[in-house]
């Protein structure tokens, strides 16, 4: 179960909102404007269950989220969703990636301080005797052209 986030987390001013996640499952989240730069060089790379519950985690996703391995493990990956991501976009992922095919996407995630991130994701299903059994998911450092195009767009898919 994800839980609501903790105001003494965040770092800066902040905005407070109400995400309705997937499977109606609501969660209060705290954001700021502070970018963290996604660094050169480093990989993020995570696997979920057929839920999008996580399942592995390296150490630059820890360093990235800002939330501790224990945290993340057993949580479901919109831990990580940022009120600024539209709807439209997780539905494209998962429609993609339910048909068993490759998902591409750029993504601002949401850190446990309250600050984001911008990935440039690729979502791969995990098959096995025909039946998904997982996501894997690796995310790269994205082009600053290609976020900006992303922070003109997203606001109109609401």
């Amino acid at each position: 179960m994800i839980s609501d986030m903790k105001v003494e987390d965040i770092v800066g001013e902040y905005r407070e909102t109400t995400l309705e996640l997937y499977g109606g499952i609501k969660r209060k989240v705290y954001y700021t404007d502070i970018e963290t730069t996604y660094p050169d060089g480093k990989l993020i790379v995570s696997s979920t269950d057929p839920a999008g519950i996580i399942t592995h985690v390296n150490r630059s996703f820890v360093e990235m989220s800002g939330y501790s391995e224990d945290e993340l493990m057993g949580a479901p990956q919109s831990i990580l969703r940022h009120p600024d991501m539209p709807p439209a976009a997780f539905k494209d992922l998962w429609d993609t990636v339910q048909r068993g095919e490759k998902w591409r996407g750029y993504v601002k995630n949401l850190r446990k301080d309250g600050g984001y991130y911008w990935v440039k994701a690729t979502v791969i299903p995990n098959v096995r005797g025909g039946k998904v059994t997982g996501y894997t998911s690796v995310r790269r450092k994205p082009s600053r052209t290609r976020v900006q195009e992303c922070i003109m767009l997203y606001p109109a898919l609401f």
